[in-house]
């Protein structure tokens, strides 16, 4: 099994920010616009050297949409930024309209996604955001897992022509993806195993490796897949290590429902049907404390995976 370290935390919003930087020097049709949260969406710097090309709309998410869409009439590869519950649920008729609908090629950036988003509470962790943006035709949803990658994902969106939803987060992660490559809709497969295949997004990615890890000290041998892309989503992969292992559980940091989890469930279903578990919210609202007791309780770590990998494991 091949070990994945660290050697420093990051946020992934950085990643983001780090991104939208690079693109703002290399792609003068990238264009940012923003929601009164540049500071938080780490967009200060593409605003600052490139001010031309910076819209501050203030806490008018809806208007955001709307100038994003017309914007990529004129050729413009507008990216917005503000955090995730205001970038989906608080404008999904504008996106569903004036982007999906009409196919504009719109890079929606959600910040402070999930539980991790902490202390601010359950007005704030939306945890159905997925779910809402994987139903709309033409939409690709991304969910990154660090730093490294969230970067990354940022720079193939731009690349990428058709409306994106790219989800990721406030809190300081492990960046252990640095030399990874990117393609949207392309699973990677970080370990190996025959057991049973663990498939996470977003944070989750790491937990599932530290599973992996305490599994294999129980003579569990655990395939660990990245799906950084919800949608489209890699059924190869999924088929693939499913049929060699026989059992799954899908880890994510959402709502059990219209998550990952289902999604692959779907796959499973219609294809080549195997046991599945889900660690995932179980259909309730976030509370305020910090990221490392809410992913604790509401059962969103390594602990809660490994328990899953057993619980699976026995169905087969």
């Amino acid at each position: 099994m091949k070990k994945y370290t660290y050697t420093e935390k990051k946020d992934t919003r950085s990643g983001f920010g780090d991104g939208l930087t690079e693109l703002g020097q290399k792609n003068p049709n990238v264009v940012a616009l923003c929601a009164d949260l540049t500071g938080s969406l780490k967009m200060n710097e593409f605003a600052k050297n490139h001010p031309e090309r910076f819209y501050q709309v203030g806490i008018a998410e809806a208007n955001m949409i709307g100038i994003a869409a017309g914007l990529t009439i004129g050729g413009k590869i507008p990216f917005t930024g503000t955090f995730a519950n205001f970038s989906t649920g608080r404008v999904y008729d504008q996106i569903r309209q004036s982007v999906a609908y009409s196919d504009k090629n719109v890079k929606i950036c959600a910040s402070h996604a999930g539980l991790t988003l902490g202390e601010d509470g359950a007005t704030h962790q939306i945890l159905e955001d997925i779910g809402l943006m994987k139903m709309l035709p033409g939409m690709t949803v991304i969910n990154t897992c660090d730093y490294s990658q969230t970067k990354a994902a940022t720079l193939a969106i731009a690349e990428h022509e058709g409306p994106v939803y790219l989800r990721f987060g406030r809190p300081s992660v492990p960046v252990f993806m640095t030399d990874q490559p990117f393609e949207i809709g392309k699973a990677i497969q970080l370990t190996e195993g025959n057991d049973v295949t663990i498939i996470a997004t977003g944070h989750l990615v790491w937990e599932a490796l530290q599973a992996a890890e305490q599994l294999e000290g129980k003579g569990i041998s655990a395939e660990v897949i990245n799906i950084h892309t919800i949608k489209p989503l890699d059924e190869e992969a999924i088929l693939k290590s499913v049929a060699k292992t026989g059992c799954v559980v899908t880890a994510e940091e959402h709502n059990k429902y219209g998550g990952l989890g289902e999604s692959v469930a779907r796959c499973l279903a219609t294809n080549a049907p195997a046991p599945q578990e889900f660690v995932a919210v179980n259909d309730s609202f976030g509370e305020s404390a910090t990221p490392a007791e809410l992913m604790k309780k509401y059962g969103l770590n390594d602990e809660a995976i490994v328990k899953a990998v057993e619980k699976v494991i026995s169905r087969k």
